[in-house]
């Protein structure tokens, strides 16, 4: 039987267990190549984030007090029109009294407007068929037509008759401070 003999330090002289300067360059060498391949992928990483002027567009406020009852305006919100509109009381009472109408994308008057700003009404401009520009107070329903391929939509927003299926659709937006409104 050969006999072993037990030596207490490692092969580099040390203690076992203890940390050798071996140990320690490869821990810092490690440490370093991280720390490189973190700031080599840093840009990449930044890259993905929204531009400055892309965050600019992706809210904006408007006072809807410059409304006139009966009227709407047009603002641009990330490049698209956005039509604010202030409708009158008989336009609300008929927007509500065709909830129960026959409608392509069944949407009652009150999933299209803020509760307490009935008149007020948010829709994005672009047609829901072919992203036209519907015209304000044409068609047969006292909303919108879009000349393009005829389609009609209500005082609500709502398609009514024509190609496009779905109504005019409402951005996100709530009212910030009395009449003022963040879309976005």
């Amino acid at each position: 039987m050969a006999e072993s003999v037990v030596n207490p330090e490692g092969p580099n002289g040390a203690p076992e267990g203890e940390a050798t300067r071996r140990d320690f360059i490869h821990i810092a060498a490690g440490a370093a190549a991280v720390g490189a391949g973190v700031m080599a992928a840093w840009p990449l990483i930044n890259s993905m984030n929204p531009a400055a002027d892309t965050l600019a567009l992706s809210t904006v406020e408007f006072d809807t007090s410059k409304v006139a009852e009966g009227q709407q305006i047009v603002i641009t919100w990330q490049g698209k029109p956005v039509f604010i509109r202030n409708r009158t009381a008989a336009e609300v009472q008929r927007a509500v009294a065709d909830d129960n109408a026959s409608l392509k994308d069944p949407q009652t008057d009150a999933e299209r407007t803020k509760p307490g700003h009935e008149p007020m009404l948010v829709v994005l401009g672009n047609c829901t068929h072919l992203g036209c520009i519907p015209t304000f107070g044409t068609g047969d329903y006292g909303g919108w037509f879009c000349p393009c391929h005829g389609s009609h939509y209500d005082v609500s927003g709502r398609i009514r008759k024509g190609p496009a299926p779905l109504n005019l659709i409402v951005p996100e937006y709530e009212f910030t401070a009395g009449s003022t409104i963040r879309i976005g």
